[in-house]
């Protein structure tokens, strides 16, 4: 196990400073192996598999058991950055060490911790709260258009055809969402529709800032720290030992599934498919997210979805294989 968690650890801060290191040259990755982009693609998509079915766990425990979202947060940040830290601490010990002793990379890690992590965590569930886990993951897919605006200014170019084709799918898939159709009306939570949006903002985040810390420190070490700080930071706002959900055997063993496999899992993955493919590519394989958990919406939380509904979705998921 140590010598497996020393490997993995090896190779994201390799596959991690490769990729700061074309993003700063402007320049093709000349170190993009097959064996590499497959390892990449395969992270990718079952980091996002895990992550959507993860969303319809959360809406079991808020719904089912009264747990509140911002709860769920804090306890499930709290104990997946420990385990991050603990294999952290077994895979890479001298970049833990460096870590928490380099002090002028702490700014960043608060900022990665609010925007990758809390506005992620919090914004996600509430979205889910206020809508389902399916519509909650489908408008995190607007997060695609983030990444190419970004990748379109610091790259100083302008959007290709498909990419503008792209941009007006995902627009026309979130009106349908949010009005079903109707210029009038708002069939949406617009609550809901926010929460989700700001969801999107925080995944773009994710796909971009943390990679310069991963490639210093490794994808455990930076997400044990950027996870343990955030979910400090809410302790004191959520007191989380004071409002425990009255959990049966099925919600305890739910609670374990989000925080280990739903949270430090797939985080876990998602980011070492990140510093393997890129930003772009990764998010734009992130989209088969909104795919489980829809799928796991109907069968376990009994979502109902509008044949309007669907066409919103298939636009905005037509909208990210066509902008990569």
């Amino acid at each position: 196990m140590e010598e497996m968690l020393e490997r993995a650890a090896r190779t994201e801060q390799r596959d991690a400073a490769q990729e700061l290191a074309d993003k700063t040259q402007a320049r093709p990755n000349v170190a993009q192996t097959p064996r590499r982009m497959m390892a990449g693609i395969a992270c990718t998509l079952i980091g996002g598999v895990l992550w959507g079915v993860n969303g319809s766990v959360s809406k079991i425990l808020m719904e089912q058991y009264d747990a509140s979202p911002m709860w769920v947060a804090c306890v499930r940040e709290i104990f997946a950055g420990l385990i991050f830290l603990a294999c952290g601490a077994i895979g890479s010990p001298k970049a833990m060490r460096k870590a928490f002793t380099t002090v002028r990379d702490y700014p960043m890690y608060l900022v990665t911790a609010l925007t990758c992590v809390t506005l992620v965590q919090v914004a996600y569930l509430f979205s889910i709260h206020w809508t389902n886990a399916g519509t909650a993951t489908v408008l995190q897919t607007v997060n695609l258009l983030m990444v190419l605006v970004y990748v379109c200014v610091r790259g100083r170019r302008k959007p290709t055809v498909r990419e503008v084709v792209g941009v007006a799918l995902a627009f026309a898939g979130v009106w349908l969402l949010a009005t079903g159709g109707d210029l009038g009306a708002l069939s949406l939570p617009l609550p809901g529709l926010l929460w989700g949006l700001a969801d999107a903002f925080a995944c773009a985040c994710l796909a971009i800032i943390p990679v310069k810390l991963i490639a210093k420190y490794g994808n455990f070490v930076v997400n044990g720290i950027t996870f343990l700080l955030s979910g400090l930071i809410l302790t004191p706002f959520v007191r989380p030992w004071a409002h425990v959900p009255a959990f049966d055997a099925r919600g305890w063993w739910l609670l374990v599934f989000t925080v280990v496999v739903g949270t430090f899992v797939a985080f876990w993955l998602y980011m070492a498919g990140v510093v393997r493919i890129g930003s772009m590519r990764a998010t734009m394989f992130g989209t088969i997210e909104p795919v489980a958990a829809t799928v796991t919406a109907v069968m376990w939380t009994g979502a109902i979805f509008t044949p309007i509904d669907l066409i919103g979705f298939a636009l905005i998921l037509i909208m990210a294989f066509l902008v990569h």
